[in-house]
């Protein structure tokens, strides 16, 4: 057998052509807060602290929806695997998808509007959850417009065409950079907005990101045969039932991951000031590197989950290891990375040489030496929930989510950083503990489903 025509070769080529646009797409996302965080870096370590609260808070729901989201991609992709054009199975999917995300963004909108009052619940300083919930107030609305919008880019990756996704997304960073300045500062005639404008200027992001995928999904030819928007309002209530037993446990996995995340950054926040900025940079710099592998892992959703449709047991195996070799691979060159150029990475936020920040800056490398010492067991983690989702396998990785970030990640995590000298690092060094044991009970589960051939 040839190299051209090796199944493996074959499988490399098509998995790292979804994945790549998939990549892309996700770091520009990042780009986007990551830019937030440097127009608030002007504003004050203060801003940046505030900023963290609100967008931990904030991200904490909507990770669930975009959970709930998720389950597009491997419904779409197994109906592909059992049928060519599965139009009518496709356009049903994505009704109930969107029907899903309208009515959850109610209560969320309801909640999000009390912002303050839930940080200070949550033991952060007065004046810090004020400012936060002045970035919130403008940031809320982002909430219906950039879901649906993750739904349609799941869609259009699901049917293995992402590159329009891709390009909506890149072009929201310019227009998300001059939209917050403009608003943050006061220029152009409009006035200076400050925190409020932070948020406003992501919510008029999202609502462009969502008008012009809906504008590729009506007008390209590829996408207007499956008709998304005929007969809206018809219900498909079993369809509407088998879209939440599917995203339901991925929307409370991905919401214990993150939420750990945002946990770890409300204990930060009763440390103090210095040590909560330094997170929420640090963490900025983790989720860059954290896009890679969440984008191999929606590439292998969809592949694993033709394969899954197909009942084709060795399409499966091969997607599914090629996608965690690839993600080990790339673990190790961001390790390298975050662990050589830690000054001028954290340099990117805030200027690493004014004297006032100079504790940031400290406690900055310090978390940035743990997350290095993560990334392998993080990209794992992310990639093996991916292949597992591509099963319609969600309901178990859920479990270890659980354990592993929750009773492990913060248990360790919260008695480290309280109990010992080691305060925030501590707290690093417990959330990388939880990560190793999802990253080994995933990776285990994915060896067993796969060895056994349960794919039908």
């Amino acid at each position: 057998m040839t190299t051209a025509t090796n199944p493996w070769t074959l499988e490399a080529r098509a998995l790292l052509a979804l994945a790549m646009p998939l990549i892309v797409g996700n770091l520009a996302w990042s780009a986007i807060a990551a830019v937030d965080l440097i127009w608030l870096g002007e504003l004050g370590s203060d801003a940046v602290g505030a900023g963290a609260l609100a967008l931990n808070l904030y991200n904490a729901l909507m990770v669930f929806g975009m959970g709930l989201s998720t389950a597009v991609s491997p419904m779409i992709a197994s109906e592909r695997g059992r049928r060519i054009h599965p139009v009518r199975d496709v356009r049903r999917t994505m009704r109930q998808a969107m029907w899903s995300i309208a009515i959850i963004s109610l209560p969320v909108w309801l909640l999000l509007w009390y912002s303050e009052d839930v940080l200070i619940l949550m033991g952060q300083e007065p004046a810090l959850a004020r400012d936060a919930a002045l970035i919130m107030h403008g940031l809320q609305w982002a909430f219906l417009p950039y879901l649906l919008f993750y739904a349609l880019r799941n869609y259009i990756g699901a049917l293995e065409r992402p590159m329009s996704g891709v390009l909506i997304v890149v072009a929201a960073i310019p227009v998300n950079a001059l939209v917050g300045w403009v608003l943050i500062f006061g220029h152009l005639g409009f006035p200076a907005m400050g925190l409020f404008g932070a948020g406003l200027a992501s919510s008029l992001t999202a609502g462009f990101m969502f008008a012009a995928m809906l504008a590729v999904i009506l007008t390209d030819r590829q996408f207007r045969r499956y008709s998304l928007l005929v007969r809206f309002w018809a219900p498909d209530w079993p369809r509407f039932r088998y879209l939440w037993s599917l995203g339901l446990p991925i929307a409370v996995t991905l919401a214990l991951e993150v939420t750990v995340f945002n946990a770890s950054a409300f204990l930060m926040g009763l440390l103090d000031r210095a040590s909560l900025a330094a997170h929420a940079i640090a963490i900025q710099l983790a989720a860059l590197c954290f896009m890679v592998p969440l984008g191999i892992g929606q590439a292998a959703t969809v592949r694993v989950g033709m394969g899954y449709g197909r009942g084709d047991g060795d399409a499966v195996a091969r997607a599914g290891w090629l996608a965690i070799a690839l993600g080990l691979a790339f673990a190790v060159v961001t390790a390298i990375l975050l662990v050589a150029f830690p000054r001028q990475l954290i340099g990117l936020f805030i200027d690493v040489a004014a004297p006032a920040n100079a504790d940031v800056v400290r406690i900055a490398i310090s978390f940035l030496m743990v997350a290095a010492l993560f990334q392998l067991v993080d990209c794992t983690q992310a990639i093996g929930a991916g292949v597992l989702r591509g099963l319609h396998d969600t309901r178990v990785p859920m479990a270890f989510a659980a354990v592993g970030y929750w009773v492990i990640g913060i248990g360790v995590g919260a008695f480290l950083a309280f109990r010992t000298p080691l305060r925030g690092t501590g707290l690093w060094l417990g959330l990388a503990a939880g990560l190793a044991a999802v990253a080994i009970l995933m990776v285990v589960r994915w060896a067993m489903r796969e060895r056994l051939r349960l794919v039908a």
